[in-house]
């Protein structure tokens, strides 16, 4: 007998995992360049850059840089090593970077993949049943697509099934050596993402069930023992993978906890053609659904079956929870998605774009498909029952591949059949679609074949994906302007008004390619620039500033001629009063930075995002509202507005005073600092307006008790050029008890002040 002999029978053993190992790694290198750059990637980029700054010894500056405080809790035992890979390459190379990181963050989910194929085959002691979860594992086409992409949910997943994997080992084997391990790995599944805290506490219960059903002194020692080397090893892990936790270990794990309840962005949900603010908490059946629709439906039927079979065993024996290792994983697994899903609610987290939040709940519902096809396979009588047991997985998996390739590269957005995909504008207006813009991939291809030569001008959201060009094609791309398409959102009235011509926008176009709707216009920047500025000439401007503003129909145009480059960071804010208040679209109510609630339509933008210097000249333009009018205030943070703002305040003390001075004038509170920098600009803001009497509030703020308001500088207000930063945000109509407004720093802390304002 060799030394090699147990690799060899392992190889013998499990050969079809190697083989199914290798297409998946074959699939995986040739779709490798086909995806685009999420929104999230520079955030998540950051948050590996932090970390490794903070090891170097830069400190607390480090995290205070990143883009949301709470991002500094976020994920550093994953982003770290993608971070070492873009310092490795270099900045000249971003897309050897880019599919660099994506190899890896799609090798560690196929890693998932083995650990769900080891821990079926422990489970059930079948190779078929082993391949047919791992298969089944790998294959949603969501998730699929995330493992690309998204260097955080999808790496989650895959950590909580090796964790799982290592559970039932750990239990199993019942040794000192494995419980450490598994609480290391553990750990690290916690500093991905907090929400990993659940499969702890899960650990430690099943470890006190132990301690009930011990059968004597020496049983209890080794359940004690082994419970405290697992809670050890993953504390220990958990700290010292998370650089951010090393100066206060306690005061910042519990504000991780907070940021897990209300993690930025907060943003509107679009849910059965329902929208509401994902800070308020997701309603019950928003987890449920978004899991259903998504997912193939056999594997939801398997998965079913399980836990139908798993739960009635538990009820017919219910002291195999104590004694019977397998009833006790299998109903762990039943456990974990009711429990989490319930949780999301009481605790009302901050949950949006579909499920992805929770796409580690797919380790047990796939483990519980691999539960329901056991039965099947277990109690079907003949040859025939079983073969058509394995036939439905079969199904499953073909159904799955025929959509990933009808679809690809846009997996990401799959809908099962449980939904109506014949009319994409009813899906896309049932449903949220493309957050991450990764159809911007495909428009800026479309948009470089319709122009082989001579420079182009695309938006930010295409302009990601300049890197992942061919040399001559990079060097001629300008990342300037919101024409890049024609954008008529679904969701957007502000874009519908702005193009009509174009049937469907960015995200549109992902609807479009997905479910074979007609594909986008491109739209001509100068032709449409141009002929906007000889409308607006034709009209009276109604204020002149830097820029003159027209009001062109159903358009407001501001034109500058001889602008330079530097007017392209020009913004301007835009009030739209309507005749009537109910005129006001319900977005707007639920959206706290349209100001709905305050009887208005508010929009800041800058120049650059909503228009294009043309031979010299500035043109941008923004659409308006199709309701009734009353009337329209506009113009530009300049310093001389500034300077206005800091004359209608000069008569009042500040109310405090940290960056920023908050003055209370009329029905406005304004935001002043002279001398700003350019970071500054990022300064967040919160806003809580307590009312006289709680029945004016509006109904999706009346469980909280006031109307809440987060925004930044850069929303709200601007950084003029005389070095002055200057945000306003008006107050509600509603008669006002007080009101709490602060800033967030760069640490994530708060200033804050309470005052009652002038009535």
């Amino acid at each position: 007998m060799t030394a090699a002999s147990p690799a060899r029978r392992l190889v013998a053993v499990h050969w079809p995992l190697a083989v199914v190992c290798a297409l998946f790694l074959l699939m995986g290198a040739i779709t490798l360049d086909d995806y685009g750059i999420s929104a999230d990637e520079s955030g998540q980029r950051a948050i590996g850059n932090a970390a490794l700054d903070f090891l170097a010894g830069d400190g607390e500056r480090a995290f205070g840089q990143l883009r949301h405080a709470s991002n500094r809790y976020y994920g550093a035992a994953f982003e770290a090593p993608l971070a070492l890979i873009g310092r490795a390459f270099g900045p000249d190379d971003a897309r050897a970077v880019h599919l660099a990181r994506r190899a890896l963050t799609h090798l560690f989910f196929l890693a998932g993949g083995v650990a769900c194929y080891l821990l079926a085959h422990r489970l059930f002691g079948s190779r078929a049943l082993a391949l047919a979860a791992m298969v089944l594992f790998l294959l949603h086409p969501r998730i699929y697509a995330h493992s690309f992409f998204n260097s955080k949910d999808a790496p989650f997943l895959a950590a909580f099934m090796i964790a799982l994997y290592l559970v039932h080992r750990a239990f199993r084997r019942e040794t000192l050596g494995a419980f450490l391990l598994c609480g290391a790995v553990v750990g690290l599944l916690v500093n991905l993402r907090v929400m990993g805290i659940a499969l702890f506490a899960a650990v430690l219960a099943l470890r006190a069930l132990d301690l009930l059903a011990a059968g004597g002194a020496d049983e209890r020692k080794r359940a004690l023992l082994t419970a405290g080397a697992f809670a050890l090893a993953a504390m220990l892990t958990y700290h010292a993978s998370l650089p951010a936790l090393w100066s206060d270990p306690f005061g910042e794990f519990a504000a991780q906890f907070a940021a897990l309840r209300d993690q930025p962005p907060r943003t509107i949900n679009l849910f059965l053609g329902e929208r509401w603010y994902s800070a308020n908490g997701p309603p019950l059946a928003y987890v449920p659904v978004w899991i259903a629709i998504t997912t193939p439906p056999a594997t939801l039927l398997l998965a079913a079956l399980g836990a139908m079979a798993l739960a009635r065993r538990g009820l017919r024996r219910p002291r195999d929870l104590l004694r019977d290792g397998p009833t006790r994983f299998g109903l762990l697994l039943v456990a974990l998605p009711v429990a989490t899903t319930v949780m999301a609610v009481v605790l009302e987290s901050n949950l949006y774009n579909g499920w992805r939040h929770l796409y580690f709940l797919y380790a047990p519902l796939l483990l519980l498909a691999a539960f329901g096809l056991r039965e099947i396979v277990r109690f079907g009588r003949g040859r025939f029952l079983k073969a058509g047991a394995y036939a439905l997985a079969g199904a499953a998996v073909a159904v799955a591949i025929v959509s990933m390739a009808r679809i690809h590269p846009l997996q990401h957005s799959y809908f099962s059949l449980l939904v109506d995909r014949a009319t994409p504008e009813r899906l896309a207006s049932r449903y949220g679609m493309d957050y991450w813009g990764l159809s911007a991939r495909s428009v800026l291809g479309d948009i470089l074949a319709a122009h082989p030569s001579g420079p182009i001008r695309i938006a930010t959201d295409a302009g990601r994906n300049i890197g992942l060009q061919a040399r001559s094609d990079r060097e001629r791309i300008t990342v300037a302007g919101d024409f890049r398409s024609g954008e008529a959102n679904f969701h957007d009235l502000f874009s519908r008004a702005r193009f009509p011509s174009c049937p469907v926008s960015l995200h549109g176009t992902h609807v479009a390619r997905v479910y074979g709707a007609t594909i986008r216009c491109v739209v001509d920047p100068v032709a449409y620039f141009g002929g906007l500025r000889r409308e607006a000439l034709a009209t009276a401007p109604l204020d002149r500033s830097r820029f003159a503003a027209h009001r062109v129909g159903n358009m407001m145009v501001y034109v500058r001629d001889g602008c330079s480059a530097d007017d392209m960071g020009t913004r301007f804010f835009l009030h739209v009063h309507p005749a009537a208040t109910a005129d006001l679209p319900a977005r707007l109510w639920e959206f706290p930075d349209h100001y709905g609630q305050y009887g208005f339509e508010k929009r800041d933008f800058d120049f650059e995002r909503y228009g294009a210097r043309i031979d010299g000249d500035c043109v941008a333009a923004v659409p308006l509202p199709t309701y009734p009018i009353a009337r329209i205030e506009t113009g530009q943070y300049t310093p001389a507005w500034a300077e206005a703002a800091r004359r209608a305040v000069a008569e009042a003390e500040p109310l405090t005073s940290a960056h920023f001075d908050v003055y209370a004038d009329g029905r406005a509170l304004t935001y002043v600092r002279d001398d700003c920098a350019a970071e500054d600009a990022d300064t967040r803001f919160f806003l809580h307006v307590h009312p006289a009497d709680p029945a004016d509030l509006p109904e999706h703020r009346a469980r909280h008790g006031f109307d809440n308001l987060n925004f930044s500088l850069r929303q709200q207000g601007a950084r003029t050029d005389d070095g002055a930063c200057v945000a306003a945000a008006p107050l509600p109509r509603y008669p006002i008890a007080s009101v709490r407004t602060g800033q967030f720093s760069a640490d994530g802390r708060l200033w804050e002040a309470e005052f009652a304002p002038p009535q």
